[in-house]
């Protein structure tokens, strides 16, 4: 049996959702200004198979403010960012990614799902199409709430430069 996946082209600043050779969507991202890489604190997106460990979000509106993986109870608006200009918004709803790879993406300091590696929603004013994040991959919110609705947790992830 063929399950969705989801393929992120760095190079592309693109995100497929495939169920085997059938293109389900396609969606522009952000991925980090930072580069491509795997280390703890190095604000890079790290490459490799990875899969969805856990989605967050389920049911909350749309720009639903989170921090720490924790709904606020905010939603993102201009007065909110004008109150707090110093946050990294995280929007939406997050898919938190688990590496699968031991020693490339996975274990020690190179684990994303340590590193609090998601696919999450941003302020509509974001870039996409060019590396903007911290080392996640950002997206339009409405692209972020069709894209949940069509994978669950295990949803294998590939992310390539």
């Amino acid at each position: 049996m063929v399950q969705r996946c989801i393929h992120i082209s760095i190079g592309e600043q693109q995100l497929t959702l495939q169920d085997g050779t059938v293109q389900l969507g396609c969606w522009q991202i952000s991925s980090a200004s930072a580069g491509v890489g795997e280390q703890t604190g190095s604000g890079c997106t790290p490459l490799g198979l990875h899969r969805v460990r856990i989605k967050i979000g389920a049911g909350l509106p749309e720009n639903a403010v989170f921090v720490g993986r924790r709904a606020t109870g905010e939603v993102y608006s201009a007065e909110l960012a004008a109150a707090h200009p110093e946050r990294d918004w995280i929007l939406t709803r997050i898919l938190w990614l688990q590496g699968l790879e031991w020693g490339r993406n996975r274990g020690g300091q190179v684990d994303t799902l340590r590193r609090y590696i998601y696919i999450h929603g941003t302020p509509d004013i974001e870039p996409m199409g060019v590396p903007a994040s911290h080392g996640c991959i950002r997206m339009r919110n409405a692209d972020l709430l069709e894209l949940f609705e069509q994978v669950e947790p295990n949803t294998e992830v590939r992310i390539e430069a």
